[in-house]
């Protein structure tokens, strides 16, 4: 069974570039090194920006936010550029 860990950001038009450069730093390192870690995607809408990570399983997305990939560089970096925190969720796909 596979998993996805949405991640939905709200960030203004003026940090939307910085904040996709936070991506692309980091997609490379999140699906060559973390756990169970199968695919990443960056959807963007007017009203927020969401990545979306594919994993092998719940357990293997839970791991991740604990990791110190995501809470001291991701987050380090992201941080200042967000409008109001984060919504987290992982979802189950069958």
């Amino acid at each position: 069974m596979s998993a996805y860990l949405q991640i939905t950001l709200k960030i203004s038009d003026k940090n939307r570039g910085a904040a996709a450069a936070v991506y692309s730093k980091y997609k490379a390192p999140f699906l060559n090194t973390v756990a169970g870690a199968e695919s990443k995607s960056l959807l963007v809408r007017d009203e927020d920006v969401q990545v979306l990570h594919g994993f092998a399983s719940t357990d293997a997305a839970n791991a991740y936010l604990k990791s110190d990939i995501f809470n001291n560089d991701v987050v380090g970096e992201l941080g200042p550029l967000l409008d109001a925190d984060p919504v987290v969720s992982i979802y189950e796909a069958h």
